[in-house]
């Protein structure tokens, strides 16, 4: 019997070699090509047919632009972070940690979707048992949501053309297969071509689709980086399992704004919606407290209030720099601005920031906010109740303007907030009622504004 052709693939990119190699010849990355079955050629003759007629060439000015409409999903935060809700034809990917919530949100989502279209909810990891005992304990009626537990391509396909959906859930896209290709569930051509395919049918038909997708031990989406090109839409099931609390993030979307979250709080019933997240991240101090600073930052077009702790404490010869929720190599340089434009040496100092409520801050407005309580902590003067800051410092100690400057300033004096060192050039000119706003241009000007508070 003749021995089976093998081919190496490469798990990032999706490359073939057909032989094994240290450095993948198609995207560059290491270690990442992985032996499986040389796949055949397909039967099918029009496998790859186009979604619809071709048209003539046309001038852009002279095409017809026309919104998507939007149907809410009954999730608030969901349809946040969608842009305004699921738009017909579209196709969603949403990927998280195992155990995260990712099929209660959907199969909530589902179940309030049902009341005004048609559903189905494909599942590949889990029979129509399980699948029905989550419903019952999140007290889902499910009388109206069809489910079908299957992980062939072609029969998912098939009852996706008899029931006609208007909206569908993959659950989980790693466990389908095509029987076209002979490599296993879960393999990078598997999934690339289960996608296409399902992509495909969601554009032909207008049915809009959510893939659910594994990720990587890194936390990254799982299989070839192409999954996410094919999409519209995805989305990021962010969380700490030791907290109740759940972020969704926006990380592409065609149909809205990208870096959106939406934040939810797991209960026994389900996930909630969390309509004010900024209470949340803030600590509830009765007085304040040295080292503590509460900062203003924006995750997509929501401002969010965060406090940020620190602890200066003495460190030896060998003083650690360690952040939890910000960079690292961040705070190392911003101790330096510190010491170098507004006299603050540390070198001889532990350094510990966090960020309460688990949150992670990618944005350089945190700078002045970190500044601030470092300062606090080392003197051991706490900063006057109801302050806030933001602001980036750069390394010649200027403090520049963070974007959306007003919006943030809005938030906090809505919540109660009633002093704010900001950059100079986010001052706002009009005063906002019931908050005083000292607008800063250097990192020295700050220092001494915050030790006269």
């Amino acid at each position: 019997m003749a021995k089976e052709k093998t081919v190496f693939s490469c798990s990032e990119c999706g490359a073939t070699s057909p032989k094994w190699l240290g450095k993948c010849p198609g995207c560059g990355a290491w270690n990442t090509l992985i032996e499986g079955p040389a796949e055949t050629g397909g039967s099918g003759k029009n496998r790859y047919q186009a979604l619809a007629k071709s048209q003539p060439v046309a001038t852009l000015s002279e095409i017809e632009a026309r919104d998507f409409e939007r149907t809410a999903t009954g999730l608030e935060e969901l349809d946040r972070v969608l842009g305004g809700g699921i738009v017909a034809g579209g196709v969603v990917l949403i990927g998280g940690d195992p155990g995260i919530g990712k099929s209660t949100l959907l199969l909530q989502a589902v179940d309030a979707l049902s009341q005004s279209q048609k559903v189905l909810y494909v599942t590949g990891e889990e029979s129509g048992a399980q699948v029905a005992m989550r419903a019952r304990r999140l007290g889902l009626a499910g009388d109206k949501v069809r489910v079908l537990a299957e992980i062939n391509l072609e029969k998912v396909l098939a009852t996706i053309e008899a029931e006609s959906p208007d909206f569908c859930v993959i659950d989980s896209i790693q466990t389908l297969y095509s029987e076209q290709l002979s490599s296993a569930p879960g393999s990078v051509a598997q999934v690339r071509e289960c996608a296409a395919h399902l992509t495909r049918i969601a554009k032909a038909r207008g049915c809009a689709m959510v893939l659910v997708g594994h990720v990587t031990k890194e936390g990254a989406l799982a299989g070839p980086r192409v999954l996410e090109h094919i999409v519209d839409t995805v989305l990021y099931f962010e969380g700490d399992t030791h907290s109740s609390f759940r972020l969704v993030r926006a990380i592409k979307n065609r149909f809205g704004a990208v870096n959106e979250i939406g934040v939810f709080a797991m209960t026994e019933k389900g996930l909630k919606g969390v309509a004010n997240p900024s209470a949340i991240f803030l600590s509830t101090h009765g007085e304040p407290v040295p080292g503590s600073c509460v900062l203003v930052t924006l995750e997509g077009t929501r401002p969010l209030l965060v406090e940020l702790q620190a602890l200066v404490d003495a460190g030896g010869p060998s003083p650690r720099r360690l952040s939890v929720g910000l960079e690292r190599d961040r705070l190392a340089m911003l101790l330096a601005v510190l010491h170098r434009h507004a006299g603050v040496a540390t070198m001889d100092q532990d350094v510990f920031i966090n960020a309460v409520g688990g949150v992670r801050i990618s944005e350089p407005a945190a700078d002045l906010a970190v500044l601030l309580a470092i300062q606090g902590s080392l003197r051991g003067r706490a900063l006057p109740k109801g302050f806030i800051a933001f602001g980036e410092v750069g390394l010649a100690g200027e403090v520049r303007p963070a974007p959306r400057g007003q919006e943030r300033l809005k938030e906090a004096a809505k919540l109660g907030f009633s002093v704010a060192v900001v950059p100079k050039a986010n001052a706002p000119k009009k005063p906002i009622e019931g908050l005083t706003v000292h607008g800063v241009e250097r990192i020295e000007e700050a220092m001494e504004l915050a030790r006269g508070l």
